[in-house]
């Protein structure tokens, strides 16, 4: 029997005892997550910043007889949770900005404008965030009349919950230079009044005739609301996040962070795809990856169409409910994703598309496919964020080009109040489909997308097992049989995530001579009702096996 157990000490990768201090964690469920192991263990063995060994607790007790005990006294341990698509300076700098989230009143809005900005200095920018665009466009964008009321002196910008529309007032815009006689930019579009005079609602592209002209932060101010927003993340058992369109300034903050030594989960990172600066730069340079997983970057995140709130995004056949109040954008043409996917096989670098509506996603596809055919063995894990709304053809085909579904449980049941409104019956048999992508053999990552909806992983367990709202609403969940299953949705939101960003190796799962990256919850999600997913508490976030 010893030399069984001594087989098996091998097999899990058991080292020589007490080689180094080790730190060995037992009492209570060990999900691995490993796709080679099996799902549960009793022990974990930690030797600095790596899991050393994992198995039976008896026999790594005997094997690392002077480690320290940590006792989860019943607790379930996880591989941490990697949130694969996020916006992490935005969501840090919003707790700066008057949160609109659930404002459905200009009324509502300027109360909490002057809460938020209770003696404004002269001419200081009113900033505010979290409208949404899909609930406003169903019942009609407001009307920059009362904010004008409000604040004749100071500039206001409020940017909508997914940032496919912004709202500004009449200083805003005259700051601006936007009169009636502007003409709306390609990609774009500016809300007007009968009489020509804009509304104040900018879409897409036009926002930036705007926004341009607020005072930037400072790269302290970058750093101190990435941090910001990183640790918030922490706290809820995020240990490794894919930053989605980082602009020149924000990859330079989050350097020098990782610099420093003072990130506090692993980043990995995706270039703006849409700045060709940028992207030039970069591929000049070529992809930038730590050996330690810190700080990556080997990405391109590509904006294609706008948001289906919005009637921006793309559809083979016109909105359902509005189609002449439809604005659809092209934020790049598919001639330049295109080169853009020949650019990144050719250097290396990953490519991960927005693409919502059905259209789209289909030209999105169309590109990739001429791109990898001229590179058959590849292994590219290029990604659309999103695929929202896909045509029936395109499950088939991504499975076959190795494509990923970068998704967010939460954009599905928070577009549930008006979704089905856009698309009609038919679509939305197409329209946020987890289960059909994943039973076709589509690799699927879910993420959060933040900020905008609700973020925590534990949410998004929740959104993807039960396709409810945090009220339970539909009691029976929107469209349930697009459900997946508790482990389906751990999977999708650790090791999937780790494999999105050629990490899988490192993180994701316990596994022997990966980094030490755990969550520790007070409940074992496996076991817990459904509609208690989201409350789940997390006790405390593992990094490189240190609690953070």
């Amino acid at each position: 029997m010893r030399l069984l157990l001594f087989a098996l000490c091998l097999l899990v990768g058991c080292a020589a005892p007490d080689a180094e201090p080790a730190l060995l964690i037992t009492g209570g469920p060990i999900i691995t997550l490993d796709p080679d192991l099996r799902p549960d263990v009793e022990a974990v063995v930690v030797v600095g910043d790596r899991v050393e060994a994992v198995g039976s607790a008896r026999l790594l007790a005997e094997d690392f007889p002077h480690a320290e005990r940590y006792d989860l006294a019943g607790r379930t341990l996880l591989p941490g949770f990697v949130d694969a698509h996020t916006h992490v300076f935005e969501f840090g700098y919003d707790q700066r900005k008057a949160d609109l989230t659930g404002a459905t009143t200009v009324a509502a809005m300027v109360e909490r404008l002057q809460t938020r900005y209770p003696d404004p200095a002269p001419g200081q920018w009113l900033i505010g965030a979290g409208w949404d665009e899909g609930v406003w466009a169903s019942q009609g964008y407001p009307d920059r009349a009362a904010l004008d009321a409000a604040f004749p002196d100071h500039p206001v910008a409020l940017e909508s919950l997914h940032g496919f529309a912004g709202f500004y007032n009449a200083q805003a815009l005259a700051t601006a230079g936007v009169t009636a006689e502007t003409p709306d930019p390609e990609g774009g579009t500016i809300l007007r009044r009968p009489d020509g005079t804009p509304t104040g609602v900018l879409l897409t592209l036009a926002q930036r005739l705007v926004d341009q002209h607020i005072p930037p932060p400072s790269d302290a101010e970058i750093q101190e609301a990435i941090l910001a927003g990183l640790t918030t993340m922490a706290a809820a058992g995020v240990t490794s996040v894919h930053e989605a369109g980082m602009p020149p300034a924000r990859a330079a903050a989050f350097q020098a962070l990782a610099d420093a030594g003072r990130l506090p989960v692993r980043v990995y990172g995706l270039l703006d795809g849409n700045d060709a600066p940028l992207v030039d730069a970069w591929l000049a340079r070529g992809p930038q990856i730590d050996p330690a997983a810190w700080f990556t970057v080997r990405g391109f995140k590509v904006f294609y169409d706008g948001s289906l709130g919005s009637r921006t995004a793309l559809l083979h056949a016109p909105y359902h409910d509005a189609p002449d109040a439809a604005r659809p954008t092209e934020r790049i043409s598919p001639e330049r994703v295109g080169w853009l996917a020949e650019q990144a096989a050719e250097r290396g670098f990953q490519l991960a598309v927005h693409a919502i509506g059905d259209a789209a996603n289909t030209r999105v596809l169309d590109r990739f496919e001429a791109a990898l055919a001229t590179h058959p063995n590849l292994d590219h894990r290029w990604r659309i964020e999103h695929a929202q709304v896909v045509r029936p053809a395109f499950y088939e085909r991504a499975a076959q080009l190795g494509v990923i579904a970068s998704m967010q449980p939460s954009h599905a049941v928070g577009d549930s109040k008006w979704a089905e409104d856009r698309l009609g019956p038919d679509r939305i048999q197409h329209a946020y489909a987890w289960r059909t992508l994943l039973d076709a053999g589509v690799p699927l990552v879910f993420n959060s997308d933040l900020p905008g909806e609700p973020w925590t992983p534990l949410e998004t367990l929740y959104f993807a097992v039960t396709r409810q709202t945090l009220d339970g609403t539909p009691p029976a969940g929107w469209y349930p049989e697009q459900a997946l299953t508790v482990e389906e949705a751990l999977h999708a939101i650790t090791y999937m995530g780790a494999f999105s960003a050629f990490q899988e190796d490192q993180l994701g799962s316990i596994t022997v001579g990966k980094l030490a990256d755990f969550v520790e919850l007070g409940q074992d999600p496996r076991t817990v009702a459904p509609e208690q997913l989201a409350q789940v508490p997390v006790v405390q976030t593992w990094v490189g096996g240190a609690p953070r």
